[in-house]
């Protein structure tokens, strides 16, 4: 299909509100469909990412005059994640009864997200610059794209693969950690968040209050720990 013979426009004045319109209503839609399917591949995010990019291919709407317009909701994400300290502080004790465990774990998570996104690259055939960007992708999308920066990627790249990365966790991590028996509300949260940070962690929050607490602390907790030891790991990557 010739997409540019689509006489399809958008007026500039009208972009922030349609940017927020279509943000929400596609993400309403992916929720709606979700639960019309019952299934994890009909994942909320994936769903909303196709039907924006494909309204913008549409409208000929750049994507830069799309994020211009829904700053609002980008602003949002900083409330929203602040939000994720109402289950932790309802958990605080669990979380304190099981501190060491908890930290040797998102220890053991960074490391092997780190290594195992460098390595697959690597065995892949895949240039350092490609391998070095898949290395934060278990991180929050802007932790994700400092660490890249900080050891080399490139971080656009980084911030797509933390996206997709993120989405296949969420598709997944029901099947992984049933198959495994981990029916454990804590270790759940801990491992989706640690694992795909807050999209991967969004499909186990509406499950259990304790499972939204660890997921919370394992997105920021996963970032932090990332970032002090990405500076010490990947030098010994790069001799892979």
């Amino acid at each position: 299909m010739n997409w540019s013979l689509l006489p399809l426009t958008i007026s500039p004045g009208v972009v922030p509100l349609f940017a927020i319109v279509l943000t929400i209503g596609a993400y309403l839609l992916g929720v709606a469909i979700q639960k019309r399917l019952r299934n994890p591949l009909a994942n909320p995010v994936l769903i909303a990412i196709l039907i924006i990019g494909v309204t913008l291919r549409l409208l000929h709407l750049s994507y830069q005059a799309y994020f211009s317009g829904a700053q609002f909701i980008h602003f949002m994400l900083g409330p929203a994640t602040v939000a994720l300290a109402i289950p932790m502080v309802r958990a605080l004790e669990h979380m304190r009864r099981g501190f060491w465990p908890m930290l040797a774990a998102l220890c053991a998570g960074s490391v092997v997200g780190m290594v195992g996104g460098y390595g697959f690259v690597r065995l892949l055939g895949g240039s350092q610059a490609v391998a070095l960007s898949m290395a934060p992708k278990s991180l929050t999308t802007p932790i994700a794209i400092a660490v890249s920066q900080s050891i080399g990627g490139v971080p656009s790249l980084s911030a797509v693969l933390a996206i997709i990365g993120g989405i296949l966790v969420a598709v997944s991590i029901d099947h992984v950690l049933g198959w495994m028996k981990i029916h454990e509300p804590a270790a759940r949260g801990l491992a989706a968040g640690t694992a795909g940070s807050g999209i991967g962690a969004s499909r186990v929050i509406p499950q259990h209050t304790i499972s939204a607490a660890f997921a919370g602390v394992a997105i920021g907790a996963n970032g932090i720990i990332t970032a002090v030891l990405a500076p010490l790991i990947v030098p010994l990557l790069k001799h892979w």
